[in-house]
């Protein structure tokens, strides 16, 4: 079978979770194959491969050769436990008798979803939840508000801090609104007699207590909100406004700044970072070292490139790796819980008919732009574009990506490494991220500019 052939995959992660998966090609190495699958099936541990042996009856063998895998093959997913050894001297006397290793997560402390679009309320304590419920009957019996105190209104906004903060550090006025709303609809005798909205003066005591939660969050040294500290107040006057030049998520990032690995630090990290120079100073660098290694390194990055704001060559020296195609990928799932390629190629080409009878009604000079770029498409097949140029992506005049398939996929891997090194969105561009970020990757759409909410509408019309 020919290496540029669609692969087609059989693939079992448990007995009650096999999946179908679609690989543009076909993996010149086993390493190459593990990377792919991780980044198809958003998987972020490491893993071998069995596959079913027609010699034996399709017993599974382990993988070892590429040339063993045939199309429509089915593999089995074999999660890879890492056993590290303990000194001596760190295990306790109480602990001797146990085997002298633990297991130690080789993933930061990471959020896993995007801010939900329906919020739910989450349960409260035994004696909260039986005051509501109280509260619920007496309300749908006669409308008869419910007289919360202190102590439980404490109890509720501890609660909806706590789980907004697992979605993002800084809710915005929307999120905000958007749980007060869900509050009072899940708890109606909580309603507000004497506010307009029935909900306003909750959202004000949310937006305090989130406030109170980050301080708290702060002081146990939780990097999304440590960043922001030491800023303007009684104890330290001449210090940064604390308002001014905020750094938190601007582009829907859930893990803005995550936590790192359990027994893991910036000096082992540092080690392993320069591990990753080493490997891809090789001629043929491990795919899979690589991307084991790229993934335990994940919460230095953010921390290094927030905190410092490096110039691109400086990054593209300590991270040469995190510049490959796979590793683009794997990093924008990291950040923002996402799978990149899946969903900018499915939604454009769910809506691609739609552009192109969107691009035939412009007039003007963009009509004109447009119309020559719409002629190009019919008269030309897409295999024979741009087959005289190399295809690239530059920042800060730093080559750093080569050879990119075509022109979709370079603007999919530029908007993925946007993420990567936290770039801001280049002004004349702005829209156009914009809208890919908020209508193609449903990230952000609650809140559209003028220009990208008016092509939304059209586009969904």
């Amino acid at each position: 079978m020919s290496s540029q052939e669609k692969t087609l995959l059989r693939v079992i992660l448990t007995e009650g979770d096999i999946r179908k998966v679609t690989l543009a090609k076909k993996p010149d190495s086993v390493d190459n194959l593990v990377v792919a699958l991780k980044e198809s099936l958003e998987l972020s541990y490491n893993f071998s491969l069995q596959y079913e042996d027609q010699d034996f009856g399709n017993a599974l063998c382990n993988l070892t050769n590429i040339s063993e895998l045939q199309d429509r093959a089915t593999l089995k997913i074999i999660p890879i436990i890492e056993l590290v050894p303990l000194h001596r001297e760190e295990v306790s006397d109480e602990s001797a008798s146990t085997a002298d290793t633990e297991i130690l997560s080789t993933c930061s402390q990471e959020r896993k979803t995007q801010w939900p679009k329906e919020f739910e309320i989450p349960s409260f304590t035994v004696d909260v939840e039986y005051c509501l419920r109280q509260g619920n009957l007496a309300y749908l019996k006669d409308s008869t508000y419910l007289k919360i105190t202190k102590e439980m209104k404490h109890d509720i906004l501890e609660k909806l801090a706590e789980t907004m903060f697992s979605f993002k550090a800084y809710p915005t006025n929307d999120d905000y609104v958007q749980v007060a709303v869900a509050l009072v609809n899940k708890h109606p005798c909580l309603l507000e007699s004497g506010s307009s909205t029935g909900w306003g003066g909750w959202k004000n005591s949310i937006k305090f207590k989130m406030g109170n939660f980050r301080s708290k969050m702060r002081n146990l040294g939780y990097p999304d909100v440590t960043i922001n500290g030491g800023r303007r107040g009684m104890n330290n006057p001449e210090a940064m406004p604390s308002r001014k030049h905020i750094k938190k998520p601007k582009k829907c990032e859930i893990n803005f700044l995550p936590t790192f690995p359990d027994g893991h630090n910036d000096d082992s990290l540092e080690l392993v970072r320069k591990e990753i120079q080493d490997e891809m100073k090789m001629r043929t660098p491990s795919s899979s070292l690589l991307a084991q290694k790229i993934d335990l390194t994940f919460a230095l990055r953010p921390k290094k490139i927030v905190e410092s704001t490096p110039a691109i060559s400086d990054v593209l020296e300590c991270w040469p790796a995190l510049f490959r195609e796979p590793q683009v990928c794997m990093e924008f799932n990291r950040i923002t819980g996402k799978n990149l390629k899946q969903e900018f190629y499915e939604n454009l080409d769910r809506h691609s008919s739609r552009f192109m009878d969107l691009f035939k009604t412009k007039k003007g000079a963009p009509g004109q732009s447009l119309g020559i770029l719409l002629e190009d498409t019919d008269l030309q097949p897409s295999s024979s574009l741009h087959l005289t140029s190399s295809i690239g992506i530059i920042l800060e005049g730093q080559v750093v990506m080569d050879k990119v398939q075509d022109l979709p996929q370079a603007i999919c891997l530029l908007f993925g490494l946007i993420y990567a090194l936290d770039l801001n969105y280049r002004k004349s561009l702005a829209n156009t991220f914009d809208f890919i970020q908020s209508v193609l990757m449903s990230m952000g759409q609650n809140t559209l500019k003028p220009r990208v909410q008016s092509l939304a509408n059209q586009l969904f019309a």
